[in-house]
């Protein structure tokens, strides 16, 4: 199992940053919350930092836990461990997606949002479990 992070970063109009996958990469033309894939001796906390940095161009603070999915790709299995986040600098410039968008949560039912990150909207709308097994 491959551990993932990802980071929701709400912007002062309550809306989320979203990110759609570059063609050529897996999952391409799907939307995803930010973040990637945690690195050996490294915490869920600091890849999203050097993440954030590396495919975005932004500095972010790490705060509270979301939940986390754990989901069976074709490929293998991930875990996609989320948490909110704040943005203190960079503009973003993005090298690992094709583009972004800033959406409320209720409009992301209508975009094409990777499997491993439905469970996590799921939590920020319901405030419900902590953890899914897809």
């Amino acid at each position: 199992m491959i551990d993932v992070s990802a980071a929701i970063l709400e912007n002062k109009s309550g809306q989320v940053l979203i990110a759609k996958r570059k063609q050529g990469k897996k999952l391409a033309g799907y939307w995803e919350f930010p973040g990637g894939k945690v690195e050996e001796g490294e915490s869920p906390e600091e890849s999203l930092v050097r993440e954030l940095k590396e495919e975005m161009n932004l500095d972010i603070e790490v705060h509270d836990f979301v939940g986390e999915s754990i989901y069976r790709y074709a490929e293998g299995t991930i875990r996609l461990i989320a948490f909110k986040g704040r943005i203190i600098g960079g503009e973003i410039k993005l090298t690992d997606h094709d583009e972004y968008a800033w959406k409320h949560l209720h409009e992301l039912s209508t975009v094409k949002l990777a499997p491993a990150d439905i469970p996590l909207l799921n939590f920020l709308n319901t405030g419900g479990r902590r953890g899914c097994v897809n």
